[in-house]
């Protein structure tokens, strides 16, 4: 054997006397077999309630502790429907913090912008308006789209909701639309000058299928594949989370966000469906043929939290498949993070 060259030897020694890589150099520690397994199953019932829909499921769960994520097809686009006007409620939000609106700022009804349902009617009234406080409410809790086009309207138009989200740094969550024109594509309507109803009855009578798709609850293929207007789980869960964190708006902004989605009187078979009687929910749901969405914050019993984001689409089976998979969903979450081991801070997971 040869002996080492003086270069070689210190060499060797070097290394001999180098401190020994610290744990973190090779990734975070391994998880204690109790919380993968405990992870694997919550990701295993995420699967079994996504195979009661013969369309597309995604999950997405935070806990907003600790930032642990669960997922199934967490960065999958899917169409927001309704559950956009989360997004514009953050921009409202916005601009009041900014000092550029009012609470109590009355908002004209511009008749350009009625659509069908709720407080259309209003509309039609001369110099009719309703403040800040009260379009929110009606978009939040009865998810009225003639509420929410006016506040999209003084919110800049859906290029400044998006401008919103993004400013925060948040990636996969795209608002092109207001909610006239995102129920004419959902429709496969391309409208014409005149009034949303006319627009719609128009396409109705020209394209039967419309009326058969609204009346079996089936998916519009080509609205389902269109890249507008949609969100993935996570970066719903990302917007929930920003909100509740207090990054995104100031904290009496924060507190009526919440408190408005508190009272959300849409989709209680969703995510509140299977919560124990007093679970603390805010949410905001989505609803198209063929489309069921719900997002929103849990809050467990001994105060932690966790965000949720459900989205479910092509599905041809029904609302109350739909919301029954939201509801188990949820369920499963809220039982693994109240009861689940300490989990490491900042995991994520998706399948």
């Amino acid at each position: 054997m040869l002996p080492l060259r003086p270069a070689a030897m210190l060499a060797a020694l070097g290394l001999f006397l180098a401190p020994l890589p610290s744990a973190d150099a090779f990734g975070p520690p391994p998880r204690p077999p109790i919380q993968q397994s405990a992870e694997a199953k919550l990701l295993g019932e995420f699967a079994r309630f996504a195979a009661l829909s013969d369309g597309t499921v995604g999950i997405g769960v935070r806990d907003l502790q600790t930032g642990e994520t669960q997922a199934l097809n967490g960065d999958t686009l899917f169409p927001m429907a309704s559950a956009y006007k989360v997004a514009v409620a953050g921009r409202i939000f916005a601009l009041i913090d900014a000092g550029k609106l009012r609470i109590d700022d009355q908002l004209a009804l511009d008749p350009a912008l009625a659509s069908e349902g709720g407080i259309a009617w209003m509309f039609s009234r001369p110099g009719a308006t309703l403040p800040v406080q009260r379009l929110l409410e009606l978009m939040l809790t009865k998810s009225d789209n003639n509420a929410t086009d006016v506040l999209v309207a003084r919110g800049g138009g859906p290029q400044a909701v998006t401008a919103f989200v993004t400013g925060l740094g948040i990636k996969g969550l795209e608002v092109d639309s207001d909610t006239a024109h995102l129920l004419y594509r959902a429709m496969g309507i391309n409208p014409q000058s005149g009034s949303f109803r006319a627009n719609v009855e128009a396409a109705r009578r020209a394209d039967p299928q419309i009326a058969v798709r609204d009346a079996r609850d089936l998916p519009n293929p080509a609205f389902v594949i269109d890249p507008r207007d949609t969100s993935t789980p996570t970066a719903m869960l990302d917007l929930l989370t920003a909100y509740d964190s207090g990054r995104a708006l100031s904290a009496d902004s924060t507190q009526r966000l919440f408190a408005i989605m508190g009272h959300c009187e849409t989709g209680k078979a969703r995510i509140p469906g299977m919560l124990p009687p007093g679970t603390a929910v805010a949410h905001k749901t989505g609803s198209m043929n063929g489309i069921g969405n719900d997002v929103g914050v849990v809050r467990l019993p001994d105060g932690r939290r966790f965000a949720i984001a459900v989205f479910v689409m092509k599905d041809s089976r029904g609302h109350t498949s739909r919301d029954r998979i939201i509801a188990e969903a949820t369920r499963a979450a809220y039982d693994y993070f109240l009861y689940a081991p300490d989990r490491a801070h900042g995991r994520s997971h998706a399948a």
